[in-house]
């Protein structure tokens, strides 16, 4: 299955001026448009720049779309290929104008695409930053992004493979606990007594209060979850051992 395509531009440069502008852009052309299977991506994105370049549409946006289409295996002789037939149709200026556009995309050296950003494009929750305040309570490299901090907060972790927290307690008098909602990979979770349970995207998991438990993801795979706290009275965490390496290597 390939790579789903992400796009936060329009929430980025016009969430609070235009919302429903960057809702249409990123949610609906670039979110069910370009991740519509009846076309490959590869020609979405040739009939894309075709389509920018007989409007005349020379500014950033194309070059964008050069660099979409370099990146999903148009090469440089087929991006020639392709300006120079639509010159014949659309007009010689326009092809000038945009060979400009190309050579300065196809003479960039292609960013190395990580293996954060390949998980990223399968999840719809952004990954955030590195999870440094609470690096000491977790055994690898985890991420945090605020989903929402009004109302009742929301925060995506993700844990890098073979990365998991330490046993922990969520205390209270009262209510209390976590739920987590697994959005992407696969991971485990944990109460101190009984088996791992594997956790897929989809799954829920509905943590007590004052019950010792760890969560992270399996060691070949990137896992992400959604941590709600569950309101309670005289809450707090305690952070507890590592999970052992051999105990967690053996539910792999």
């Amino acid at each position: 299955m390939r790579e789903k395509i992400v796009q936060t531009a329009g929430r980025e440069q016009l969430g609070e001026f235009a919302p429903d502008f960057a809702h249409f852009n990123d949610d609906v052309l670039f979110g069910e448009n370009w991740n519509n299977q009846d076309i490959d991506v590869k020609t979405r994105s040739i009939i894309t720049v075709v389509a920018l370049m007989s409007q005349g549409i020379t500014d950033s946006s194309l070059k964008y779309h050069i660099m979409n289409a370099k990146n999903h295996g148009v090469s440089q002789m087929e991006m020639a290929a392709i300006i120079t037939h639509v010159a014949f149709y659309a007009g010689w200026p326009k092809a000038w104008a945009v060979f400009n556009l190309a050579k300065e995309v196809y003479n960039e050296p292609v960013a190395e695409i990580t293996d954060k950003d390949r998980y990223q494009n399968t999840i719809i929750f952004p990954i955030g930053n590195p999870n440094d305040a609470y690096a000491q309570y977790f055994d690898g490299q985890s991420y945090l992004a605020p989903v929402s901090t009004e109302q009742i907060p929301i925060y995506n972790v993700t844990f890098e493979p073979g990365c998991r927290n330490h046993w922990h307690i969520h205390h209270s008098k009262s209510g209390g606990g976590q739920m987590l909602i697994c959005v992407g990979g696969r991971g485990f979770y944990q109460e101190e007594g009984k088996e791992a349970r594997e956790l897929h995207p989809g799954d829920v998991v509905n943590i007590p209060a004052n019950v010792k438990h760890w969560h992270g993801a399996a060691a070949d795979s990137w896992f992400s979850h959604l941590a709600i706290e569950i309101e309670g009275e005289e809450t707090s965490n305690e952070w507890c051992e590592s999970v052992a390496e051999e105990d967690y290597l053996k539910i792999q």
